[in-house]
């Protein structure tokens, strides 16, 4: 599921941000950001236009605590996280929907609004950015758009497995199929789990509808998205088997005429990113652009950049 998932990112020790201003020296002390940023001060409520139907809140602010603004709007994580993400609504819209403009720190230090009409060349880079150009302070929701998505929201299919009680590491990923492909998909992802003697725990499936706002673009089209998970044994061995089997059903998804949600891009091939996302080459130009030092890095960019970065071989297998 595409709201939930994300990369596994380690908590690293710092101080709590609580202002714009804490943000910029972040920013301007450069050698990267705590990654993930620790947010958890900025939980404000900036602005409510009942008029307008807007609100401003600052981006480490729950879902949950806004679920009485929002008509009962509750994602996992922070409105920052969503939006980093570009995820999907109840509904199936991405995020980007119900976004009216944005605050963040840019690698300068500076303090930036971004909208469709104020600097729209950044609000499209920084929505489903992963924090690529810079935290967000604020975020201003667009609360009409998101009452609408509770009234038509659609919940997901799950499939019936036994209880999830075996041993192992447990791995994660979100895939997106046309929707005509997903029984079909379902099946294939399946048949590869047992091909690898992985255990199969959770399969679930949920609409997504398209968007052409943000740059790094994944809800070209109407999709199924597909959030699978299995368990393997805790062995170098296993782990290797379970990176081999993520690229496997990845091509999967890839021959269906879909592609891999972008946080699971780090488990791809440069082959199979530049499948997914044939605009990752602008993006990441985009991002040195606009950074050229490098000051805001995460692990999600620097795990991209160097996927990217990889040079194609010919192999070679030879029997004595």
């Amino acid at each position: 599921m595409l709201a939930t998932q994300s990369l596994p990112l380690p908590a690293l020790p710092g101080p709590r941000v609580h202002s714009a201003l804490d943000l910029c020296k972040a920013v301007l002390a450069g050698g990267g950001l705590p990654d993930p940023l620790p947010t958890s001060g900025l939980d404000r409520t900036l602005r409510h236009d009942a008029a307008r139907g807007l609100l401003e809140v600052q981006a480490g602010a729950t879902w949950h605590s806004l679920a009485a603004h929002t008509g009962g709007v509750v994602l996992p994580g922070t409105v920052g996280d969503s939006v980093a993400a570009n995820s999907a609504g109840p509904d199936g819209r991405p995020v980007v929907a119900h976004l009216r403009a944005l605050t963040l720190v840019t690698a300068d230090g500076e303090l930036r609004r971004a909208s469709r009409d104020r600097a729209p060349e950044l609000f499209r880079l920084a929505v489903g950015g992963f924090g690529a150009f810079g935290p967000f302070y604020s975020l201003t929701l667009d609360l009409a758009t998101l009452s609408q998505a509770v009234a038509e929201a659609q919940a997901p299919v799950c499939l019936g497995l036994a209880p999830d009680e075996a041993p192992g590491a447990l791995h994660g990923l979100d895939l997106l199929v046309p929707p005509s492909a997903g029984g079909q998909f379902a099946a294939q992802a399946r048949a590869a789990l047992e091909g690898r003697r992985c255990a199969l725990t959770r399969l679930e499936v949920r609409r997504v509808l398209r968007e052409h706002e943000t740059l790094l673009c994944w809800a070209r089209r109407d999709y199924a998205a597909v959030h699978i998970e299995f368990r393997t044994r805790q062995t170098i061995g296993a782990c290797v088997n379970a990176a081999e089997l993520r690229r496997q059903l990845i091509a999967l998804a890839i021959d269906a005429g879909g592609a891999c949600a972008p946080q699971h891009l780090p488990h791809a091939s440069r082959a199979q990113a530049a499948a997914c996302y044939p605009m990752l080459g602008a993006f990441l130009a985009e991002k040195r652009r606009y950074d050229p030092a490098e000051r805001v890095v995460g692990t999600w960019y620097r795990a991209v950049r160097g996927l990217w970065r990889r040079e194609t071989c010919e192999v070679r297998w030879s029997r004595a």
